[in-house]
């Protein structure tokens, strides 16, 4: 079963399953993914465990909290893989990944795996706002009104006037998210682009470690 976007976002995801050789702790956002790769892989092995995907609001609270998890799963467990990339740590998750002797996932942030690193960084989109599948659920508890556009919708332009195109990372091909995708654009003045890029480099560093 898969968990609701609004526990993803505030609590994050315990697995009800556990006893495999690998855990996986990884960003809430990314939850629906990985457990579906997991399902369609067969992947019994591994556990996911997910931190609240809120925390990419506050992005130095990512690294003390994988930590947390790591000290003490890493018992339990052969192998942690930590699905985040950088994720506006500046570094410092690498940094205590390095010193914890576990593995993450390359890349700044997911808007990059997903469409692929290399590919990614020759595009070089300074004025695009990204979407996933997740963000496009969740537009409005991590976008609209942390800042305060609920409240104060005359600050969109303040907020997104240098950006020229929002633009959709689609994991899925759903008609329906694409229009919630859509609206989202509309929302903040700005074209629309679609990207299926599916699961990405995800998949691929998930499928090295099965």
């Amino acid at each position: 079963m898969q968990p609701s976007d609004a526990l993803l976002t505030r609590q994050g995801f315990t697995p009800e399953k556990t006893g495999g050789r690998i855990l996986l702790v990884a960003c809430g956002a990314l939850a629906r993914e990985i457990l579906e790769l997991i399902r369609l892989n067969h992947w019994q092995h591994m556990d996911l465990q997910c931190l609240p995907a809120i925390l990419h609001n506050s992005p130095e609270k990512i690294t003390p909290a994988v930590r947390d998890i790591v000290s003490t799963k890493r018992s339990v467990y052969e192998t942690i893989f930590v699905v985040y990339a950088d994720c506006g740590t500046g570094g410092l998750l690498k940094a205590a990944c390095d010193e914890l002797g576990v593995e993450m996932i390359e890349g700044p942030h997911c808007y990059s795996f997903f469409e692929g690193n290399e590919a990614f960084a020759k595009k070089e989109e300074a004025t695009a706002f990204y979407l996933t599948d997740f963000l496009a659920r969740q537009f409005d508890a991590f976008v609209w009104k942390p800042l305060g556009l609920d409240r104060h919708p005359e600050l969109r332009d303040m907020y997104f006037g240098n950006y020229e195109k929002l633009v959709y990372q689609a994991q899925t091909d759903d008609p329906e998210l694409t229009q919630t995708a859509r609206a989202c654009a509309d929302r903040l003045g700005l074209s629309f682009e679609r990207r299926l890029t599916g699961y990405g480099e995800l998949e691929i560093n998930l499928k090295t470690r099965a």
